[in-house]
This record gives C-alpha cells, structure tokens and sequence, in this order.
C-alpha cells in the first residue's frame, strides 16, 4: 500500500474524508454504549493524586482514553478486529487512509466489503474495512452471528458520508503510539495491573430491559455470571491498591455486587436504537473504590 499525503487524500476522496483543525484525539470509531456523552463525569473520577498507568480492558471506541491521552496505557478488548484496527492505525496511519480511500460507499460494494474474509486481507485493508462498515452499517452498530460474521445490515447512507478525519486520525495514532494493545480476556488485561494504575472497566452493561443487547460485541456473550466475575476481579484491584472506575446499567444486581464501593448514578443520553422514540436519557452508575471530586 502506498503511503498519501493528506492533501493527496483530501483531493482524491472528497467529502469522504471530511478534515478538522482539533488536534486533540478522539474516538474515529462509533461504537454501542460508547463513552463520549459520559467524559464530563468520568474526568471527575480521575484519582487526586495521580496513577502510574492507565489500564482499560473493554477498550471500544476508547473515548476516555483519548480524552485524557496518557503517557503510559495497556488496552485491550477481546474483539480482534478492533484490535487489529488500532495496531494498523498506531502504525502504519498513512496506509490504512490510503486503503480507505479506494472504497465506495454504495449498497452495493457495502454487502460485498463485509463479505470480505478479515484472516485473508493485508492488516492495513482489514483495518480500513473496518473502519468502511463501522461508519456505513445501520446505526453505526458493530454486531455479529455466533461464527463472529460481521452481519448488521447497510445503513443507506451516500458518497457525501464522511468515513474519515485525516487528521483526527494521525492525533489517535499518536496516541495510540503510548500503550500497548492486548486482544484477549478482560482478566488477561487485568492481569499485569499493579498499585498506582488506574483501571478503567466499561464491560456490556447487564440489560435493563428484555430489547437490550449490545453482548453480539464478539461471537462470545457476557452473561449475569460474568458480572459476578468481575466484581470479584475489582475487589482483587482494590486490594493491589489500583485506583478502579467502572461504568455499568442502573441496576439492582450491580448495586449489590459493589455495595462495598463507593457508587453514584448519572444521568447519559443514549442515540443507538432503531426507533426514534427509544432514544433519551439513561440513568447509569458509575462506581469506584476511592472517593470522587464532588
């Protein structure tokens, strides 16, 4: 893949590639349960006295990571396209944009791009379909069948959509260019914290209603035991002396696993939904094992 400049970019892909002046990182992905709206209240929840490391092991679109840029991160997700599409634009930015710039968005090239087999492509390639479905599929929704076949359905969208933000891109590769990456378990993540870091947990939320499901994140479900799991893995980094936050549902089973923790409900708008009038304000809670700035 040939390396092109941004002007080269800007010139041959147009309104594709839509370019900002902000060079502070941000999320280039949309992702279910995304933290972007939440980042007023989780900067609240930043330890007083500083952290060694930060530590996220649900990375997703990895909007508190971005906000905060730290100078020291290990990231992990057990989705190994995500993971594959940050390594790609960590280092090889340019390519991943070149890659990009040769897809059409069209019905048409959507439903043959998403049949492309990821194992087969060029890292690069595979990033860039990524990037392609994750800004083209209905709702910007990431979901997949029990074989992990990317299978959410083209979301309509024309040539005017913007897949990419030049220079967005290269400030979350830079970024991205501090941490290391892990594609595995929540817990394999977990496993090399130690006292000062700072953990940021954002697993599935335990659904509050019978329509709620954002588990198809993986071929892998996150079931209520899983839950339980977890808030025994935050007890162990609170013993380590890890500064531990979790974002999870306003829910009473998760009320009860981290009654011990100290817990506060927020109040976080919520636009993934195939209608309309499902869409509002959620109360979630966000509890954590030191006291937040109030």
């Amino acid at each position: 893949m040939v390396a092109l400049s941004e002007q080269t970019l800007g010139t041959a892909q147009g309104r594709l590639f839509q370019t900002s002046e902000k060079l502070a990182a941000r999320p280039f992905l949309k992702w279910a349960g995304g933290k972007s709206r939440l980042l007023p209240e989780l900067r609240r929840y930043l330890p007083k006295q500083g952290y060694a490391r930060y530590i996220e092991p649900f990375l997703g679109g990895g909007a508190f990571f971005f906000d905060l840029a730290p100078e020291s991160a290990i990231l992990g997700d057990s989705n190994p396209e995500l993971i594959n599409c940050y390594e790609a634009v960590r280092d090889e930015p340019d390519n991943v944009l070149g890659a990009l710039s040769e897809l059409r968005v069209t019905e048409r090239d959507y439903y043959r791009i998403r049949s492309w087999e990821p194992r087969k492509l060029t890292r690069t390639v595979r990033a860039a379909r990524l990037i392609y479905l994750n800004k083209t599929c209905f709702n910007g929704v990431y979901r997949v069948n029990k074989d992990g076949q990317f299978n959410t359905p083209f979301g309509k969208y024309d040539e005017k959509l913007s897949l990419v933000d030049p220079v967005n891109l290269h400030a979350t590769s830079r970024a991205l260019g501090r941490a290391e990456l892990i594609c595995g378990d929540y817990r394999e993540v977990l496993a090399v914290s130690r006292a000062d870091d700072f953990v940021y947990l954002d697993p599935p939320y335990l659904p509050v209603s019978q329509f709620a499901d954002f588990k198809r994140y993986t071929k892998e479900f996150f079931y209520e035991g899983d839950h339980e799991k977890l808030a025994a893995e935050f007890g162990r980094l609170a013993r380590l002396g890890c500064h531990a936050l979790l974002s999870n549902s306003f829910h009473k089973k998760i009320a009860t696993l981290y009654s011990a923790h100290t817990q506060r409900t927020v109040l976080v708008p919520r636009f993934v939904n195939c209608k309309g009038t499902g869409r509002g304000s959620v109360t979630e809670l966000l509890i954590s094992n030191y006291l937040p700035e109030t």
